[in-house]
């Protein structure tokens, strides 16, 4: 700013110059604007350089202090369902929701239809806007009018999806939205993952909470479909391997069906069993087969999966 004002300074002045250490005074840089006249290029812009640090100071002020254990912001909401105040959007969720409220009386809040908010710091309830109308404080560094969302926490890197309808984290460069699935996806998977219709929109098949608005990572399956990201670990540390939906296998196999071969041959089956056939369909690449038959398992002679099932004796 300072080569700003000596670019105005070498214009015409009007009045008295502004003496050099003006500047560093702070608060005595109002008496010198009192016999300068507004003409004075370099004033004026002194004279906004100090009211932007006041304003600033004043959006500042609490920032990262208030909040619930779901957000940092400065400000509380009204549900315009129960006409309750609340952190926030979870903090309503959470309690309506509960395992001791009537269940007829459950349900969550509409986000979209908020319209009223709180300031953390005067009380001062208004319509949802980012900076309060009346203490100036901005309530939250990031605001979407459209999910009436406040939060100050900035490494989060959020962005609002205009597919989702919806604001999400990680960083608009880092995701891609996919129409078809209807969800935003990692970059990473803009050209391999499989397309699956609505594939965030239902429970996830572990934990049934709703894909699409869940705060939890979630990942795509080689199938398509989707779950909680911690869901998916849990299912390996208790050795299920396969979709909960689908059935098809969540990972590559290929050493645990070496392991299955070495398994069959060296349990060969008794002389009664010995041509026993049965009819098998593979969860992994959906092809029906006679095979015969063993008391370990049946192998997919078209992909080599053991992930099938018996459909006739």
């Amino acid at each position: 700013m300072g080569e700003v004002a000596i670019m105005h300074s070498e214009t015409q002045h009007f009045g008295p110059q502004i003496p050099k250490d003006a500047v560093s005074k702070g608060n005595e840089i109002e008496a010198v604007g009192s016999y300068c006249q507004k003409e004075n290029k370099e004033w004026v812009l002194t004279e906004l350089t100090t009211d932007h640090v006041k304003a600033t100071k004043t959006l500042e002020k609490g920032f990262m202090e208030y909040g619930c254990q779901h957000y940092r912001r400065r400000c509380s909401i009204r549900a315009p369902c129960c006409n309750e105040v609340f952190g926030c959007r979870h903090c309503h969720n959470e309690a309506k929701n509960n395992i001791h409220v009537d269940r007829i009386h459950r349900h969550d809040i509409p986000r979209h239809q908020v319209k009223q908010v709180i300031c953390s710091l005067c009380g001062t309830e208004q319509e949802v806007r980012q900076v309060c109308i009346n203490c100036g404080v901005c309530m939250g560094r990031y605001f979407c009018e459209t999910c009436k969302l406040f939060d100050d926490d900035m490494s989060k890197k959020q962005y609002h999806c205009n597919g989702c309808g919806i604001c999400r984290i990680g960083g608009r460069e880092n995701f891609f939205h996919c129409d078809k699935c209807g969800c935003c996806y990692s970059i990473l998977l803009k050209n391999s993952h499989p397309c699956v219709e609505g594939a965030m929109h239902h429970d996830c098949p572990v934990c049934f909470e709703y894909l699409f608005e869940s705060r939890y990572d979630v990942t795509v399956m080689p199938c398509g479909h989707t779950i909680h990201k911690h869901c998916l670990e849990e299912m390996r540390q208790h050795y299920q391997y396969a979709c909960p939906l689908c059935s098809k296998s969540v990972c590559d196999m290929s050493k645990v069906w070496e392991k299955f071969d070495m398994e069959i041959a060296a349990t060969p089956m008794p002389d009664p069993y010995q041509k026993k056939m049965v009819r098998i369909l593979c969860n992994d690449c959906g092809k029906t087969s006679n095979v015969q038959f063993h008391v370990v398992a049946q192998k997919c002679p078209n992909c080599k999966s053991y992930n099938t099932r018996q459909t006739r004796g």
